[in-house]
């Protein structure tokens, strides 16, 4: 394309004669072409500069925009003209500019864009997804445990020598406080306690360098691993061959997973499932499950586990490349990071094995970062008009209701993690269906629907931690309303994808009585509707 206002500029006059009574008039005004300026603009100008008479203006308007565009066709028929001879007297270069033209129109228009090439995520995805479909799946599992045990061993060496450092400058801090008033002085002590938290960032950063480092060797070793297994599972004459690798090396790495095992006894789990039908006419089965349990434990790989285990770790792996996957709603506070609370302990877990799949939390959580800011600059400038919360509140927080997404493949029963963000209300006894945690649930199965979330796990009681306040009348009214307010939003998923069976897991959390959880678990079939067994016996 040509750039016409850096090959040519011209200043030319416009001349336009109009008569005002008796007399004649010439209105000359010199004008920069091409012009830049707006012809309302300029024709606005005229009349208030000069005075012209209103009943001139559409024909000064018409003549105006009539040499503009004349003169303008006429500068670029020129350069046209121009531009053709430097091509024959061979000035240009054909071959260059044929592939501008080229690549323009690539990048611009679809018709003519190349498809796109599959990235190497998409190609490591396919040939996964084989695999852990194939007899090399024992093999990929125990490759993954056993790298989960060292970094889990790592891991260990860290909190130890953090701990030992801690109890060494917790012992120093005695002796200095004794003398305080003595020989040292309030600046003495203040000195201590800087150069103990000197000490412990130099200790930390150099933990998370070496955990990074091992986890980024273990992911690209892993990856290479398994495309070159599966290059060598392509290739038919060695099939046999491999194969029986696969089951020595199996061997091999089952024995060495089971070298270090112990006896491990699973804490039992209060567990109650039902099967229900919802829908007004066509009828859609689902699954619920009312579950008492810790939520970090459906993120949790066990180092010495048992087989059950294994088959957690395997149906993860199965469906994480399939329109199967399981979601898990984790309640956090309006900053989006991980650096207190359960957040904390959420990105400690997730830390816990390497991640070969997606990239690691605290870069998700950047890019959430980021995707958050640009959202609240493009909401603030359609919204002129905000109230003085919205000024004063930190941008990069997000607010009640609202959630962010993790992908993992790296958690124990968990692909997918929805960050939904509460404040202090969902502790309190009055919220309604209209509160922000209850519309942030709605906004989460929608997505679910949307994106092959087929298995969600939900905080029954919209908290992680039972407190004080959180009496038997509270859990109940609470529960009622989730369960209700759930049940809705199910019959709306059929709106959504057609009728799909789902499985719902209702979490309450680990330090709930017995007593209560089955009054939850009798209120449950009381709000869905339950489907009952038939028994069919003959008759005498």
């Amino acid at each position: 394309s040509l750039k016409f206002a850096e090959v040519f500029t011209a200043e030319k006059e416009f001349v336009f004669e109009f008569r005002a009574g008796k007399h004649n008039c010439v209105l000359k005004v010199p004008l920069q072409f091409p012009v830049q300026e707006n012809i309302r603009d300029l024709h606005g100008r005229l009349m208030l500069l000069h005075k012209i008479p209103c009943y001139i203006e559409n024909e000064l308007k018409t003549s105006l925009s009539n040499f503009m565009e004349r003169q303008t066709t006429v500068d670029y028929d020129r350069e046209a003209e121009l531009a053709l001879q430097r091509l024959t007297t061979g000035d240009v270069d054909v071959n260059q500019l044929t592939n501008a033209w080229a690549r323009s129109y690539v990048e611009t228009t679809l018709e003519h864009a190349r498809p796109e090439e599959p990235s190497w995520d998409e190609d490591f995805a396919d040939v996964y997804h084989e695999l852990i479909h194939s007899p090399a799946s024992d093999t990929l599992l125990n490759l993954e445990h056993n790298y989960f045990v060292s970094i889990s061993e790592l891991i260990s060496e860290r909190d130890m020598e953090i701990k030992k450092l801690q109890e060494r400058q917790a012992a120093e801090m005695d002796k200095v406080m004794h003398q305080l008033g003595n020989t040292l002085s309030d600046h003495d002590v203040n000195a201590v306690a800087s150069q103990h938290f000197d000490a412990q960032q130099v200790l930390e950063n150099k933990w998370a360098s070496e955990l990074k480092q091992v986890t980024d060797i273990q992911k690209h070793e892993y990856q290479q691993w398994v495309i070159s297994l599966h290059q060598d599972l392509q290739k038919s004459n060695n099939s046999s061959q491999i194969n029986e690798e696969i089951k020595v090396q199996s061997s091999q790495l089952s024995e060495l997973a089971d070298s270090g095992a112990r006896i491990f006894e699973e804490q039992p789990q209060l567990e109650e499932s039902f099967t229900i039908h919802l829908g007004a006419q066509l009828k859609t089965m689902h699954n619920l499950r009312l579950v008492r349990a810790d939520v970090l434990d459906l993120c949790k790989h066990r180092r010495h586990g048992s087989g059950g285990e294994k088959l957690r770790r395997l149906q993860t792996a199965l469906s994480l490349y399939s329109s199967s996957l399981c979601g898990l709603v984790l309640l956090v506070d309006n900053r989006v990071n991980s650096y207190s609370g359960i957040k904390r302990e959420f990105a400690t877990v997730a830390k816990e094995c390497t991640d070969f799949h997606f990239p690691c939390l605290e870069a998700q959580l950047d890019e959430v970062q980021q995707v958050e800011l640009y959202a609240r600059a493009q909401r603030s400038s359609k919204q002129k008009e905000q109230s003085e919360q919205n000024v004063e509140r930190n941008p990069s927080n997000i607010l009640p209701g609202e959630f962010y997404i993790s992908r993992h493949s790296n958690l124990s029963e968990v692909h997918v993690v929805f960050h939904l963000c509460v404040d202090d209300n969902v502790r309190s006894g009055n919220i309604t269906a209209r509160d922000p945690a209850i519309m942030g649930l709605r906004n989460i199965l929608k997505v679910c629907c949307t994106h092959d979330v087929t298995t969600v796990t939900v905080p029954l009681l919209l908290v992680h931690d039972m407190s004080e306040e959180m009496t038997i009348p509270w859990c109940l009214k609470r529960a009622e309303l989730v369960f209700k307010c759930v049940k809705g939003f199910m019959m709306e998923m059929a709106s959504w994808d057609g009728g799909i069976s789902r499985t719902v897991q209702f979490l309450v959390p680990k330090s709930i009585s017995e007593e209560m959880f089955y009054q939850l678990s009798n209120m449950l079939p009381q709000i869905f509707r339950v489907s009952s067994t038939l028994t069919l016996t003959s008759k005498h």
